[in-house]
């Protein structure tokens, strides 16, 4: 049954993802913490480890198709992801869980607001 339940949140994820360009984090974190009780680091580890393969790539190839893709400015930011993924995984070990979920909460909630103000 659990493996069911997995694969259907990552086929949430990833329509949501193509669908919106979301990051896999908007549904897989709250989807790991509320869902399958992990803690606020764990669904951070395991939404990282999701990263590794090119798991965007056919969304990506999609919009790239459409000419919705600007490559140059997205190998300088995956040149930036790269490296800033590892220094922000660093400093989440040095935060409870609590603060840290609460963190990552404030952050959905400004991105949301900013969102719905057509700002």
């Amino acid at each position: 049954m659990n493996m069911i339940l997995y694969v259907v949140i990552g086929l949430v994820a990833g329509v949501c993802g193509g669908m919106f360009g979301i990051g896999g984090a908007t549904i897989l974190i709250p989807a790991f913490v509320y869902l399958l009780g992990f803690t606020q680091h764990q669904a951070q580890g395991t939404t990282l480890a999701i990263l590794v393969p090119p798991i965007g790539l056919l969304a990506a190839w999609r919009y790239w198709q459409s000419g919705n893709v600007k490559m140059s400015i997205a190998l300088f930011v995956c040149l930036g992801f790269f490296i800033g993924g590892w220094i922000g995984a660093s400093l989440a070990h040095h935060v409870g869980d609590l603060p840290l979920k609460r963190l990552f909460g404030v952050f959905l909630l400004l991105v949301s607001l900013r969102m719905m103000l057509g700002k």
